[in-house]
């Protein structure tokens, strides 16, 4: 079965692109950087998403990630699915944090419940039949909304969505050009998706 080891963003400081994942969010081994001035403008296609528990874990993680030098996108509030905010990392990556609790069940903490990619498609039926060639197995299938890949072993969930509702979920206009400065590490690689997503071999 296919597994996400990890993915590697590519950078202009590593150092405080590091900061903002390990510091603030404790992704020590799910998130490498690598020094890379890519061109890139806009909308990169792709969001990076941390599920947890509760309220005050949002929080608790939107805070850190602020004051580990991100910026605030889309303040953290209340929804018909839960409670979430959006940030920017300074090396430009956009970061979702939610749960699905309204309510705390327990004190604030840090803990991920789960680290999810979230690829923006420009034709979901298609990229789908991609991923599935590649050995992946669907879990969750809204149409041509949404699809998440069952990846039980994986540190990293991969899920596609299309890049306008992406893009709208994450507070940002859809349009962008150049690299998406992402790569993913699988034991699966190396290939190009068709929306231009690179995955490396993880070793």
């Amino acid at each position: 079965m296919t597994s996400i080891d990890f993915v590697t963003l590519d950078v202009d400081d590593t150092s405080a692109a590091a900061r903002l994942h390990t510091d603030a969010f404790g992704l020590d081994g799910q998130v490498r950087v690598r020094s890379a001035r890519t061109p890139t403008t806009g909308f990169r296609g792709f969001t990076l998403s941390l599920t947890v528990s509760q309220p005050s874990t949002v929080d608790t993680l939107l805070g850190a990630a602020l004051d580990a030098g991100a910026t605030a996108v889309k303040p953290a509030k209340k929804s018909f699915w839960g409670y979430g905010g959006v940030v920017q990392a300074p090396d430009g990556t956009l970061w979702k944090i939610a749960t699905s609790a309204k309510k705390d069940s327990e004190p604030a903490n840090r803990r991920i419940d789960q680290f999810v990619l979230l690829l923006g498609v420009a034709d979901m039926a298609a990229t789908k039949r991609f991923y599935v060639g590649q050995g992946l197995t669907v879990g969750k299938s809204f149409g041509s909304k949404y699809v998440e890949f069952a990846t039980p072993s994986s540190p990293v969930k991969l899920a596609l969505y299309g890049r306008r509702a992406l893009a709208k979920d994450a507070g940002v206009a859809p349009e962008g050009t150049g690299s998406h400065r992402i790569a993913i590490g699988s034991d699966s690689g190396p290939f190009t998706d068709p929306d231009g997503f690179v995955w490396e071999a993880a070793g």
